[in-house]
């Protein structure tokens, strides 16, 4: 039941990739450039797409704490993590009816899926130290990410015959068979997540008596916990680190193909470059699992952060299609790692009984961070009128992250949360 349990969490992550693939890395942003921006600056429309992704983080910024905060209040992770998935399959299937010049249309069914892609992966995440015990963490989280990548890059492989072959389907040209690849999304999203829905059962919890609102009881304890945070000061030390160089990762994920798009590489290229991405990601995933058990965690994610600064000074230079599938080598031997890794370590310093809540700032932590490089590589590409100043730029996140991370002590914030998990026991204990 245990690994039936497991492998539906992961399924999870088969589906809802689909959304970061097709939707926010590979199609989209070349459709949102060619189509739905048609008329449109070109360094504008770049700057748009930038604009529309900081905007849509700032508002999972804001919900991602209280909404943890009210699942771990209320048992209901699942029911929020079902409402938000669906949020994002319903904005999936929508976009296929993005049609030329309707660039805001576009940028607003963005903002929805991705809305509902991060908000239910806050409560996602959450699941993952009840599901794993504390020597399988690592292997789990990455086994999520590696099985991401199997479904992302499969439905994207599918999305790209689609369109490259659009008359092996009978569909008439490229553009119907872009919008038929967004509706693809939310369906696939749908049925992998079936497994999860079912199988995943939350651990049992009496719940409190209730005498205000969720979104008031959502709001009081994350003003607790911000100020409770300064008792876990490994937890927040890496939460400032990972703040500081996610942003750098996740602005590469989401404007590297409208970037590459910019600088003159043809669309099915940029495509076919983050299909590559995708399967060079599934085995070094898996790798950085065995990585972590052998060198620590810790230094495995450091490596990855020097690896990154690397790719964004190649990106600079970049000038072909042929260095954008280097580049998409290169991205794909570390993301998975990156991302995986940060979650475990983070899910080892988490307190017992507080998952989702503490998981929301994890997700706040990403998604304020996120605002801040899409932002950026916006405003230094519209003010220069140069999408490679806005690329290079990034490399200080990188810097940023790998200074702070050199001061979190992984063992440490385990036995910090262990004591406050102790004294929150007590403490409940003795009001009972």
């Amino acid at each position: 039941m245990k690994k039936k349990t497991a492998f539906s969490w992961m399924l999870y992550d088969f589906g809802n990739s689909a959304f970061a693939t097709t939707i926010m890395a590979a199609v989209l942003p070349v459709f949102y450039y060619d189509v739905a921006a048609v008329g449109v600056n070109e360094n504008l429309a770049a700057s748009f797409w930038g604009y529309s992704q900081s905007i849509a983080v700032l508002i999972v910024a804001i919900l991602a704490p209280v909404l943890g905060a009210i699942s771990d209040y209320s048992a209901a992770k699942k029911k929020f993590l079902r409402f938000f998935a669906y949020m994002g399959m319903v904005a999936s299937v929508l976009l296929a009816f993005v049609g030329e010049g309707d660039y805001i249309f576009a940028s607003i069914l963005l903002i929805v899926g991705t809305i509902g892609f991060s908000g239910g992966n806050v409560f996602y995440d959450a699941f993952l130290p009840e599901i794993a015990n504390e020597d399988e963490i690592d292997k789990i989280s990455t086994a999520g990410f590696a099985w991401g990548y199997i479904g992302g890059g499969l439905l994207l492989a599918i999305n790209i015959l689609m369109i490259l072959k659009h008359d092996w389907f009978g569909i008439p040209n490229a553009t119907v068979a872009s919008q038929l690849s967004f509706a693809t999304v939310g369906v696939w999203w749908f049925l992998f997540s079936l497994p999860l829905f079912k199988n995943i059962q939350e651990e049992k919890k009496v719940r409190a008596k209730r005498e205000q609102s969720y979104i008031a009881i959502g709001f009081t304890r994350v003003t607790s916990t911000f100020k409770e945070i300064k008792q876990y000061k490994q937890l927040l030390i890496f939460l400032l680190a990972f703040w500081m160089y996610n942003d750098g990762i996740s602005t590469i994920i989401k404007m590297a193909t409208i970037y590459g798009r910019d600088i003159g590489i043809d669309g099915n290229s940029l495509i076919a470059a983050l299909l590559i991405t995708q399967f060079v990601g599934i085995p070094f995933t898996f790798l950085f699992g065995s990585i972590a058990k052998k060198f620590t965690a810790k230094k495995a994610l450091t490596f990855t952060l020097y690896f990154y600064m690397g790719i964004v000074v190649l990106g600079y230079f970049m000038t072909s299609a042929l260095h954008f599938y280097l580049l998409a080598v290169c991205v794909g031997l570390v993301q998975g790692g990156a991302q995986s890794l940060s979650r475990s370590i983070f899910g080892r310093m988490v307190p017992d009984n507080r998952h989702a809540e503490f998981f929301g700032f994890y997700g706040i932590s990403s998604k304020f961070a996120a605002i801040f490089g899409p932002f950026l590589f916006a405003l230094v590409g519209q003010l220069t009128g140069s999408s490679r100043l806005g690329i290079i730029s990034l490399i200080i996140f990188f810097i940023g992250g790998i200074i702070l991370l050199k001061f979190v002590n992984v063992e440490k914030g385990m036995q910090e949360a262990a004591l406050q998990t102790n004294v929150q026991d007590k403490v409940e204990i003795k009001q009972k």
